[in-house]
């Protein structure tokens, strides 16, 4: 009997020893109870929510935890326009805002928040949160929403003013400040709120001076024709319920007050001003003098004062692509020789009231760094011949061994051409293994008289030989150019794809043009629509995106809008795919402008101002799923085992 307890008991003891191994496995952390996954609820507010007849600048909310305000100056959006910014702070559970501007009478005001209040420990957001009061009896409650968007490539127009003017006179939004405001998000998207029953125009402005009123040109804007009058209806809209991640509970009809017009829709464009003036001048060569200028300009006339000129043709005039700068080739030996040029320059310059007028500057020249002096040539051996090095005209070219099918060639010059001659410039044509002259055509730049154009219709897979001989262009400054000859193929037509789009949808009667886009959302080729279609022909192989502009004034590119002429940017639509062009490949794809809204059109893959996607963080539910896989990669003690295109004919035009 003795003998069986003890033996009893030997086998309680080793059971006890193994459990109390496993428990040693098995130790978890303490979670410290659940996370804090509410927003920060309101408890009372001074003066009350929507009170009325208040006198009182100062406005305290406290809430049910310790909070803070996030970018106050740029989310808190206070409404009528404050001209002095207020006090907004965050003091434990209370928010704070010291309202700087006197008080006006009868008016409705909203603080909007937005999503700037957080809980200070876990950081959730309190979204869409506002407070209003009244200085009169009466509380404004409507609204109006909507979006922004760039009206040349439909970004979202994240943090631009837009607000509403009651009176209707296309003058108050250039003399006063907005009645009632609100901030676009990064979607683009604003409500204003609190505004009267009543008639307004609506307007956006990057307001660059805080005067909520169009005031400096180079601001971008947007502006409604239409009259709005802000209406509220009672509407029904679903909410569901989900059990878990996956599995509905419940779906709830929520009653609700819609304002309307929620879907306002606004394209804010710059007017291309910009202001004009004199940069610098300088000579950084004896023969060739630089004006610099601030923006795009008319170009500037100019005389010379000295040294006196015995021609008038002393210079070549060379204006840039963008005519933002002028470069004067003194052809004159006379005049480049001298230390010092002065010319009488005429250009337009911006003054106060931003007008552009025209101002008369005397400049002076002199060569920078001064004179260079010519060193002392070195002492020659006996018997050692002079040898001047020989200096030739550069020439720059897009020659390259082989050639788009659509590309012309071309010349560019170090120095203005005074003459050269045809007969030594010869483009060929090999044909059984010879070279054979062909026609070709010469082309001066109408801006750039230092490059010059070859065109000729390239036969695809053909190779070419461009020979200039030596001396056969002859620059102002007695230069000639070294003998060039290079050869190159032009690309098969089996290495390009086609494509063309079927579109409907236009105005009708208005001019169209199509541009294709790259990855970086740049246009590298437009067509105009004709008949409905926009071809392009000889495409590499490449992804590509696409864009449609009406071109109103029909000149063939994109037009900003203008407040003061009450004209419109031109519309820009988008096509919302994207088209792999493959090579041998004809793509025909059908384009109906029309089918989604514009804030829905443009490809994100090239949208810049991305939206801020906002997950919301459920902690408790992360820990869950933490302590779960570490469970699962530290599996517990256990005693009963266990696991651990087809090529379609599309004619050239």
């Amino acid at each position: 009997m003795c003998l069986n307890k003890r033996f009893i008991y030997k086998i309680l003891s080793a059971l006890g020893s193994l459990l109390l191994l496993y428990a040693c496995a098995n130790i978890a952390a303490p979670t410290g109870g659940l996370y804090d996954v509410d927003p920060p609820k309101v408890v009372k507010a001074s003066p009350d929510f929507d009170a009325l007849n208040n006198s009182r600048t100062k406005i305290e909310i406290i809430f049910d935890e310790n909070i803070k305000i996030e970018k106050p100056m740029e989310k808190v959006i206070i409404a009528p326009p404050q001209q002095k910014f207020p006090v907004i702070k965050a003091q434990g559970p209370k928010v704070i805002v010291e309202l700087e501007d006197e008080l006006k009478p009868n008016t409705t005001y909203t603080i909007d928040f937005t999503d700037a209040i957080v809980d200070f420990n876990e950081g959730n957001t309190l979204e869409n949160f506002s407070y209003s009061f009244s200085t009169g009896d009466h509380l404004d409650t409507l609204a109006v929403s909507g979006i922004v968007l760039n009206a040349d490539n439909l970004e979202p127009t994240q943090g631009i003013y837009v607000g509403v003017h009651s009176n209707l006179n296309d003058s108050a939004f250039t003399q006063l400040p907005f009645e009632r405001i609100s901030r676009t998000d990064s979607r683009g998207r604003f409500t204003i709120k609190g505004i009267a029953e009543g008639k307004y125009k609506v307007y956006a402005l990057n307001d660059l001076n805080r005067s909520y009123t169009y005031d400096n040109p180079q601001e971008a804007i947007a502006f409604l024709d239409s009259i709005l009058i802000p209406s509220s209806e009672s509407a029904v809209r679903n909410d569901t319920v989900f059990k878990d991640s996956i599995t509905i509970d419940t779906i709830l009809n929520i009653k609700y007050t819609r304002f309307i017009p929620d879907d306002l829709l606004l394209k804010s464009f710059e007017s291309g001003f910009a202001r004009q003036y004199l940069q610098k001048h300088e000579r950084s060569m004896p023969h060739k003098l630089d004006l610099f200028f601030a923006a795009p300009t008319q170009p500037a006339e100019f005389r010379l004062l000295e040294p006196i000129a015995t021609s008038d043709k002393w210079y070549v005039k060379e204006n840039s692509i963008t005519n933002d700068s002028v470069s004067i080739w003194i052809t004159d030996s006379l005049i480049y020789k001298a230390d010092t040029v002065k010319l009488i320059v005429d250009y337009l310059r911006t003054d106060t009231l931003n007008n552009h007028v025209l101002n008369t500057d005397t400049l002076s020249f002199t060569i920078r760094g001064g004179q260079k002096k010519k060193s002392e040539p070195k002492k020659k051996k006996e018997g050692e011949e002079d040898k001047e090095p020989i200096r030739h005209l550069a020439i720059k070219n897009n020659v390259q061994s082989t050639h788009e099918i659509y590309n012309s060639l071309f010349l560019e010059f170090e120095q203005p051409i005074a003459n050269f001659d045809s007969s030594e410039i010869k483009l060929q044509h090999e044909v059984d293994s010879t070279f054979n002259p062909i026609e070709y055509t010469l082309l001066p730049d109408s801006l750039n008289e230092r490059r010059y154009r070859i065109e000729h219709r390239w036969e695809p897979g053909e190779k070419y030989k461009l020979l200039i001989d030596s001396a056969a262009f002859v620059s102002e400054y007695g230069l000639h150019n070294n003998k060039l000859e290079q050869v190159f193929t032009v690309k098969k037509l089996e290495l390009y794809g086609n494509l063309m789009f079927i579109i409907s949808g236009l105005p009708e009667g208005k001019t169209a043009y199509v541009e294709l886009l790259d990855a970086q959302d740049k246009p590298f080729r437009k067509v105009r629509v004709l008949n409905n279609e926009a071809l392009f022909m000889d495409l590499n192989p490449s992804k590509i995106y696409a864009r449609l502009f009406i071109d109103e004034n029909e000149d063939g590119e994109w037009t900003t809008g203008d407040y003061d002429l009450k004209r419109m940017p031109e519309t820009v639509y988008y096509n919302p795919k994207w088209y792999e062009i493959r090579a041998f490949t004809n793509h025909e794809e059908s384009w109906n402008i029309n089918e989604r809204p514009f804030d829905k059109q443009k490809p994100l893959d090239i949208t810049k101002n991305k939206p801020e996607e906002k997950k919301k963080r459920n902690r408790n539910e992360e820990d869950r799923e933490k302590r779960s896989s570490n469970s699962s990669t530290n599996p517990s003690m256990n005693f009963g085992g266990g696991s651990t295109g087809g090529m379609q004919q599309i004619g050239r035009r």
